[in-house]
């Protein structure tokens, strides 16, 4: 069994209890965001956008460093997401260390 880092296993809590919305013209349409998520392979104006909603809902925002934001959310083509629950955004920025890259 391959080694999950912490956040990791967040990301997946987040999925399975439907607190995490994926894609770009979701996020706009969200009340609140407590973590951006940017994939690694994210083109750089996803990445501009991600930090401008950053902004927006006053949250931080991160990019993944080891795997793609599909192979965490086991979903294809997924580049960006945002957690909406705040325990487990807390419980993803206390464990990024390893797994993500902090952008805004």
């Amino acid at each position: 069994m391959e080694n999950k880092v912490k956040a990791e296993t967040f990301i997946g809590f987040a999925v399975r209890a439907r607190k995490i919305r994926f894609g770009f013209n979701t996020l706009a349409t969200l009340k609140k965001a407590f973590v951006i998520l940017v994939c690694k392979t994210a083109a750089e104006n996803t990445v501009k956008a991600a930090v401008k909603y950053g902004g927006k809902y006053g949250c931080k925002v991160f990019r993944t460093n080891n795997k793609t934001l599909s192979e965490l959310s086991h979903k294809d083509g997924v580049k960006i997401a945002a957690i909406t629950d705040y325990s487990l955004a807390k419980a993803v920025i206390e464990n990024a260390a390893e797994a993500l890259t902090e952008l805004a």
